[in-house]
């Protein structure tokens, strides 16, 4: 009765249920990632005063939740296979948010790092069954843009967390750190059960067909796909795949760990105006992976991510001399338009090379290789910075890695169109 139910809804709708499903998809990398990781640059100055945290402790905080993240990865495929998408994505949310208070409650930096890996662990539970749905509910004309648009949510929670920590802490005061901890975590498991309720692992489930986008066949089917690759051919596009997806690990979760606390420390700014950069990331970051995405539909992934890693190579040069200020806003704005394309680049090139069916199980294995750059930057940015006393040279060290990024996808194959 309940399923009989639920396909005469998902009919009912104006629209195709997978763009519910997107919604959905959203709602979680707002809660796993975007909480879950990147509200933590907005929480570090006033944590790192409290505590007290050296700037080696703020990198292996960042890292020891990359640990977390490579764990679940590793572990994702075979959870998802037992279990199912759905109720994985789930239980990463609650674990994040569980997580998340609980570190409000801490009073060593012990304690919170090993509370941070657990929510790690959750984030890449959360995530990567989340991304893998896209290529079962859309076919390779839409599916960049759909990832796209999932991807954003980590632009929303950038723009909360900008807005609302310094609020809180203009509040709470020097308690006010563990005030954000307790409502991000609470919004999060929010999240879990907004998840609970609309995601569904197939459009089977629902008696539909995948979304095809325009040029689907007259019988409005799915294309067919391009022949499975060899298991030689399949292993070597995974590796490039994922050299290119740790390359943008590497970088991005330097810049986006340490530019508030820079601003702050060795910039002068306030920590409200920090926010409000932070929050001008989020909110340009919105456009980054739907117009990517949907710009790698048309002119291949090979080029979207040349021109992704041409951008974020110049956003972290920009910020790692010693430039006026107007460079500074101009690295800003360079790295919130780009910042999510590479993710939803990456999530549609897996179903193009090797196919819905094998999308999940690939995507988990190049987020795996991406994990181990994730878990490398944080941890070396900060040892560079308190031996050198500056951040300067852990975002020219972040330039240098994207730029070679730009060399290896423009080395990328060209995927097979249906």
């Amino acid at each position: 009765m309940f399923e009989t139910a639920g396909h005469a809804l998902a009919r009912r709708l104006p629209f195709h249920y997978g763009w519910a499903v997107v919604a959905a998809g959203t709602v979680a990398i707002f809660a796993c990632l975007g909480m879950g990781r990147f509200a933590l640059g907005m929480l570090l100055p006033s944590m790192a005063e409290a505590l007290p945290l050296s700037r080696s402790e703020m990198g292996w905080i960042s890292t020891g939740n990359f640990v977390g993240y490579m764990a679940a990865v590793t572990l994702g495929g075979r959870m998802v296979a037992m279990m199912g998408a759905r109720r994985i994505v789930v239980g990463g949310l609650a674990l994040v948010g569980i997580s998340m208070i609980l570190v409000s409650r801490t009073e060593t930096y012990g304690q919170v790092l090993a509370l941070y890996v657990l929510t790690g662990y959750g984030s890449g539970a959360a995530n990567v069954p989340v991304m893998g749905l896209i290529a079962h509910w859309f076919g390779r004309k839409v599916r960049g843009r759909a990832a796209g648009f999932v991807v954003i949510g980590s632009g929303f929670a950038i723009m909360t967390s900008g807005a609302l920590v310094p609020a809180i802490n203009a509040v709470h005061g020097a308690e006010g750190w563990r005030v954000s901890w307790m409502v991000i975590g609470i919004m999060v498991l929010v999240a879990a059960l907004i998840d609970l309720v609309v995601l569904r692992n197939h459009p089977s489930e629902l008696g539909l067909e995948p979304v095809t986008g325009a040029g689907a066949g007259p019988t409005g089917t799915a294309p067919v796909c391009a022949a499975a690759p060899s298991p030689m051919a399949r292993r070597r596009i995974l590796a490039h795949l994922g050299a290119l997806y740790a390359a943008f690990g590497f970088t991005y979760v330097i810049y986006a760990t340490f530019i508030v606390t820079t601003l702050v420390r060795e910039r002068g700014f306030p920590e409200s105006t920090a926010g409000h950069f932070w929050s001008w990331i989020g909110l340009l970051s919105l456009a980054s992976g739907p117009v990517f995405g949907s710009l790698s539909d048309r002119i291949g992934r090979r080029a979207g991510l040349m021109i992704v890693f041409s951008c974020q190579a110049t956003a972290y040069g920009l910020v790692a001399l010693p430039l006026p200020e107007p460079f500074l806003y101009a690295s800003i704005i360079l790295f919130g338009l780009v910042v999510w394309s590479i993710p939803s680049i990456m999530a549609a090139a897996v179903g193009d090379y090797l196919g819905p069916e094998q999308a999940a199980q690939a995507f988990g294995t190049i987020t795996m290789i991406f994990a181990l750059g994730q878990i490398a930057g944080p941890a070396l940015a900060g040892w560079m910075a308190d031996s050198w006393g500056s951040f300067s040279g852990s975002f020219a060290m972040a330039a240098v890695v994207a730029a070679l990024g730009i060399v290896g996808a423009a080395f990328l194959p060209r995927s097979h169109k249906p």
